[in-house]
């Protein structure tokens, strides 16, 4: 059956553009299908292994061009519970470095990697995928106007609700939360320098991320209805709030970008790849935005793909198989462990019973005290060691 490329990369966010250009960037044809969508407002806080990984493929330059450096994070108890950890901060010096990573605006950031498009090898297309199917070792892509494409390697990036995950059955285990996120940019009138600020209450942080100056990014996790009751009452209350929640730290607070809320879940699939498929992104996994772990397993994904290609034997006529399988064991420790870390970091953030309080709290205090254990943490939460 005839191809019209190596690989057809599903989704224009930013897991599949860094997948779509760096795989094109290994002399590999590549159909890129990314409907335009509306802006992505939020930030990503990338550490520095996902860092390096977009200087070494090309998607970046200098990360001080387009983002604000990561340098310490401070956790404050806010809860008022019987057991409360101490307050904590952690510098990235300690680890012998210079910053933890760095915060970039996710439309900034995807702007970037568009500039870094190869001149040969992508083909980007705006068009919508409505369905998929495989036959005689070929993925066959329906797009919106019926007209089909063809490519042994299919890469779904499509998000969430991924329709390439769902044609390749592939399943999934998913949990809604009760609790939301509001996102918001903020002028602060004592700026927080490279400090990303956590303020823990019983529904979930109060994180206040470096966006350079006095500017910070605000990731608010809170009960779905008081966010969506405080967004509704007006910015002068929602700052207001914002004001209380940050325990008046920071002087005056304005508002330097509309709020938005967004539902918090969970999905992780049970394989990341078979049958000459490679979901990447949030079309494999989907947490709440705890431990800054979204976009930068999304990139991990990517790094894992790259080296599968780069291994297979593509005069094989079953390559993309191949590649599919070795994917997904290269990815199956990594989203088990940051599974794991995530859903017992939140869920220990929410828990009112006094073990749960007494293990967190001791826990922060063995970070606080042992230096080791300190550094330890740092490299789980980096993704090194993996």
């Amino acid at each position: 059956m005839s191809q019209d490329a190596d690989i057809i990369v599903v989704g224009g966010g930013l897991a599949g553009s860094a997948a779509a250009i760096a795989l094109a960037r290994r002399n590999l044809t590549v159909i890129h299908l990314a409907p335009t969508a509306p802006p992505d407002r939020r930030t990503s806080a990338l550490m520095m292994p996902s860092v390096d990984f977009m200087r070494h493929a090309g998607l970046i330059d200098e990360p001080a061009d387009i983002g604000h450096a990561l340098t310490a994070i401070r956790i404050i108890d806010a809860t008022h519970r019987l057991i409360r950890a101490p307050e904590t901060l952690f510098g990235a010096n300690e680890v012998g470095l210079d910053a933890f990573g760095w915060n970039f605006g996710n439309a900034a950031l995807l702007a970037r990697f568009q500039s870094a498009v190869p001149e040969a090898g992508l083909d980007i297309r705006n068009a919508a995928v409505t369905g998929y199917r495989r036959n005689d070792g070929m993925g066959i892509v329906t797009l919106a106007d019926a007209s089909e494409l063809r490519a042994p390697l299919i890469v779904g990036a499509d998000g969430k609700k991924s329709l390439i995950r769902s044609a390749a059955r592939i399943g999934t285990r998913e949990h809604d939360f009760a609790e939301a996120a509001l996102v918001c940019d903020l002028e602060l009138a004592r700026p927080i320098g490279g400090t990303s600020i956590e303020f823990h209450y019983p529904h979930g942080p109060f994180t206040l991320v470096p966006a350079g100056g006095s500017r910070a990014n605000l990731v608010w996790i809170d009960e779905a209805s008081r966010l969506r009751q405080v967004q509704g009452e007006g910015p002068e209350a929602l700052v207001a709030a914002i004001q209380s929640q940050s325990q008046h730290l920071f002087g005056t607070v304005t508002l330097a970008s509309p709020s938005f809320v967004f539902p918090l879940s969970t999905l992780t699939v049970e394989v990341a790849g078979q049958n000459g498929i490679a979901l990447v992104g949030e079309a494999a996994h989907a947490f709440p935005p705890i431990g800054a772990q979204g976009l930068n397993l999304g990139l991990r994904d990517v790094a894992d793909l790259i080296s599968a290609v780069n291994e297979a034997d593509r005069s094989q006529s079953d390559w993309a198989e191949r590649v599919s399988l070795d994917y997904a064991n290269r990815r199956s420790g990594d989203l088990i462990r940051t599974n794991s870390m995530v859903d017992a970091l939140f869920r220990s953030l929410l828990a009112d019973m006094l073990p749960s309080q007494a293990m967190r709290a001791g826990g922060l205090w063995a970070l606080k005290l042992l230096p080791p254990l300190r550094r330890q943490a740092f490299a789980l939460g980096m993704g090194e060691g993996r």
